[in-house]
């Protein structure tokens, strides 16, 4: 069974359908890449797999259990659900230790001995330990990008879910972050990463879905997608990208 089953998602809003009978399976230790159009449903994609926002029909079941019922523990969806937000999301009061901590205090309830050790540990991993007592003002777009992970991974997540994780960061850091995600994985990280960088998902998987329209239009290396799928739309896409980094 999939970490994560998604079957027939539709998510809409008002008349405007973003995401029409979406069907994706994410296995434990996988690292899978979703790329499409500006306005095609991959953010939105996300938000529905921790109810960030609530899908208008269709099934979502993490480690097999449906998550779109009423009686579902939203809180504890969002413990086992890692979510990289494209801006980073740290809080601009709290120190580079304290963005981190904060989740273990509130949501998992560790006394702060426990989460200034877990934070660390984090922080140490992904090499921003030396920053623990800056402010997200005080540290570089990369960085800001390796702590958001950090406070993702200290809650021991199930899965870990980036979105547009590159769309600040100059091509210097995207090879830095695909170096880093590629870690991540190889120690068996599983990892859904939303992304309009072409550079990125090549270097960090060997196969991409398309989403367009709301709809998954293929699911095939970049090399086929670009050059030998039957689709004019989706060569259209990939061949645009060709040569950028």
């Amino acid at each position: 069974m999939a970490l994560i089953q998604i079957r027939n998602l539709v998510k809409k809003f008002g008349a405007h359908t973003v995401l029409d009978g979406v069907n994706l399976d994410l296995q434990k230790g996988e690292m899978k890449v979703v790329m499409g159009p500006s306005g095609c449903g991959k953010s939105t994609l996300l938000r529905c797999i921790n109810r960030l926002v609530e899908p208008t029909s269709g099934t979502i079941l993490v480690r097999d259990q449906d998550i779109m019922g009423a009686e579902v523990d939203v809180r504890a969806l969002r413990r086992s659900i890692g979510f990289v937000f494209q801006q980073f999301a740290l809080y601009r009061h709290l120190t580079v230790l304290g963005n981190v901590m904060l989740g273990l205090r509130k949501l998992r309830g560790m006394s702060r001995a426990e989460a200034e050790a877990q934070a660390l540990f984090q922080l140490n991993h992904l090499e921003m330990a030396d920053h623990r007592d800056k402010y997200p003002s005080q540290i570089s777009g990369g960085q800001k990008q390796r702590v958001a992970i950090a406070r993702a991974l200290a809650m021991d997540p199930a899965v870990v879910v980036f979105d547009e994780p590159t769309s600040a960061l100059d091509p210097v850091m995207v090879r830095e972050v695909a170096e880093l995600f590629n870690r991540l994985n190889r120690e068996g990280v599983t990892l859904l990463c939303v992304t309009h960088d072409l550079a990125l998902a090549s270097q960090i998987a060997n196969r991409v879905i398309f989403l367009d329209q709301g709809v998954i239009r293929a699911d095939d290396t970049l090399e086929n997608l670009a050059k030998h799928h039957p689709n004019d739309q989706v060569r259209a896409f990939f061949g645009e990208k060709e040569g950028q980094s």
